[in-house]
């Protein structure tokens, strides 16, 4: 119960930073504090016109909402006969370095400082562009433009650079990186053998595919490790990554191209149904703002539903299609029109090019014939 609590917390908590930065959002946000967790709606009064104009306003905001929530996770525990969830505890590291201020690093930082994994002055974030350093300093991390200097003595070092500029940067400083270091890459595409061919055989490293949703904390991260990575380094990992959202560990590297496909670009199956969705409502009359308001809540609801529901999409699908109805004709057009084969084929597309784009993984699925 309380596992299931803290993670309704954590995706209303993402939900807060999502609707700070909308005209509509945050009176929605409040009702819904207000609605599932009272507590917090009292400890937070103003959210309903919460207005963030920077990042580091929106980090202010989420490190105060996540003590909150711990705060909360405390008292829970307390009133619990069985269960135990002590505060956590801050990771054992002398230093960690993000090399690349791109946007997934932006999410790693954030999430790690709202979770209060790190703190600021055992964080460094390396990148050749000022007004990237210049983003972070205004955060109070520590930053720099030479990657030598940020790897040394980091007991993590955590990749977040372009594809095509990783070869280069890891030669830039695998001469100063510590031999047990452990290397954690979201770079898409760039294999755990790849790298230990520039840093070294014996390199620890973490390969992962995250995605965008990371941005708000509610990203979906599978990841894989080398041989080399020791159960203290698995269970650091699990514990960064689990940061800015969920977190699935898969044994088998080749598992990281279909997660790609399914999950890693996920998010634009997602986002296309949606632009559908809305270019219709307005076709149909709506006007824009209306109709994206529409449909971002009919799919915000129905994902929640879902996980909370845990059953079979076709359940709840089958509850809200009545004989004869609108729903049941809805649904008869899109079979018809092959709207399932055509989301099975679009992700088998996205597989087979991950794998043709360079990941020389052990196996690739085949597709099944039709």
């Amino acid at each position: 119960m309380l596992a299931r609590r803290a993670l309704s917390l954590r995706r209303l908590a993402a939900c807060t930073s999502a609707a700070i930065r909308t005209d509509t959002g945050a009176p929605q946000l409040a009702r819904a504090l207000a609605h599932r967790q009272p507590a917090l709606a009292a400890a937070a009064p103003d959210v309903a016109h919460a207005r963030f104009s920077s990042s580091s306003a929106r980090e202010r905001f989420a490190s105060s909402y996540a003590r909150q929530r711990r705060a909360q996770g405390q008292e829970d525990a307390l009133a619990s006969d069985s269960d135990e969830h002590p505060p956590p505890q801050p990771l054992n590291v002398n230093r960690v370095a993000v090399i690349g201020g791109g946007n997934m690093a932006e999410a790693i930082v954030t999430g790690v400082l709202s979770e209060a994994l790190l703190p600021r002055e055992k964080l460094v974030v390396s990148d050749p562009n000022p007004e990237i350093r210049a983003k972070y300093q205004g955060r109070d991390v520590q930053t720099s433009d030479r990657n030598v200097t940020a790897v040394k003595g980091a007991d993590v070092i955590i990749m977040a650079v372009k594809p095509q500029v990783l070869h280069d940067v890891m030669e830039s400083f695998r001469d100063a990186m510590k031999p047990d270091a452990l290397v954690i890459s979201v770079v898409a595409g760039a294999t755990i053998e790849a790298m230990q061919s520039v840093l070294g055989d014996a390199t620890r490293i973490i390969r992962t595919m995250p995605n965008t949703p990371a941005m708000i904390g509610e990203g979906m991260t599978v990841w894989s490790q080398s041989s080399e990575v020791t159960e203290e380094q698995h269970s650091l990992a699990k514990r960064i990554l689990g940061a800015f959202g969920i977190e699935v560990f898969v044994d088998d590297e080749s598992a990281l191209d279909m997660a790609t496909a399914l999950s890693g670009s996920g998010p634009a199956y997602f986002f296309l149904v949606a632009e559908a969705m809305i270019d219709t409502g307005v076709h149909m009359g709506f006007s824009r703002a209306v109709a994206t308001k529409l449909v971002q809540q009919t799919m915000l609801g129905s994902a929640l539903y879902m996980q909370a529901s845990d059953v079979h999409p076709v359940v709840l699908r089958n509850n809200i299609t009545s004989p004869g109805g609108t729903t049941a004709a809805a649904m008869y057009r899109a079979e018809k029109n092959g709207f399932r084969a055509v989301i099975s084929d679009s992700i088998w597309a996205a597989y087979e090019r991950c794998v043709e784009l360079g990941s020389p993984t052990p196996v690739q699925r085949k597709r099944p014939r039709a």
